[in-house]
């Protein structure tokens, strides 16, 4: 067999396969819900009037700048990356920009407001936040039926924390939006129990109900 001969059957062997790589960035979903359900499951505890209701409130004040804030604002940095549009939209903004500017609001911001003041300012930075929520509430339309329900809840939340601070029967309707956003945070702590477990074996065991796509 000559040289020629052997180079012509070296070139005719198929090519390796190169073997199939996981993503340079895992799942964001798990560990940014996860805050923000910690997050609003702990204020909407306090807003519902457990553990000494508003005087409590501050306790909340670490988790919104680390787990609900700095940790959700990766996240969505991280759905950036893997061009998650949808996904990196709702942890940047509700990581960096609700829970950090809650923080800043409570406890540099609103101290110095007036009472007379202070509800309307509050109120108006939520209004904000209600029509931020509701707009992505219509794009989780396309999501599944877990997700949709945590903005569908977190909407609700919204809109009965803006009339509680405009002065329309606040106590109760703080109250009941607390207990509404009791319901979203534990919601929410479904969905990051869905996807991080999902993920860990490999298919699907715990159910989010895909919605139907057009």
């Amino acid at each position: 067999m000559s040289a020629h001969d052997i180079s012509a059957r070296a070139g005719a062997e198929p090519a390796a396969v190169p073997a199939a790589r996981r993503p340079a960035i895992a799942d964001p979903v798990p560990v940014g819900i996860a805050g923000f359900a910690m997050t609003t499951f702990i204020l909407s505890c306090v807003n519902a009037g457990f553990f000494g209701g508003a005087k409590s409130g501050l306790m909340v004040l670490g988790l919104a700048i680390f787990y609900g804030g700095i940790v959700q604002l990766l996240a969505g940095l991280w759905a950036f990356a893997r061009g998650e549009t949808f996904v990196a939209v709702a942890f940047c903004s509700y990581g960096g920009g609700f829970w950090l500017s809650y923080y800043f609001l409570v406890w540099f911001v609103a101290p110095k407001l007036s009472p007379s003041i202070a509800g309307q300012a509050v109120g108006l930075y939520l209004v904000g936040w209600a029509i931020f929520t509701f707009y992505m509430t219509i794009a989780a339309l396309k999501t599944n039926a877990a997700v949709l329900w945590v903005f569908i809840t977190l909407t609700a939340t919204y809109v009965l924390l803006v009339f509680a601070e405009f002065g329309y029967a606040t106590t109760s309707l703080t109250n009941i939006g607390g207990y509404v956003g009791i319901t979203c945070g534990v919601t929410a702590w479904y969905v990051a129990f869905a996807h991080v477990t999902n993920a860990t074996f490999g298919r699907e065991l715990i159910p989010t109900w895909p919605l139907a796509r057009a």
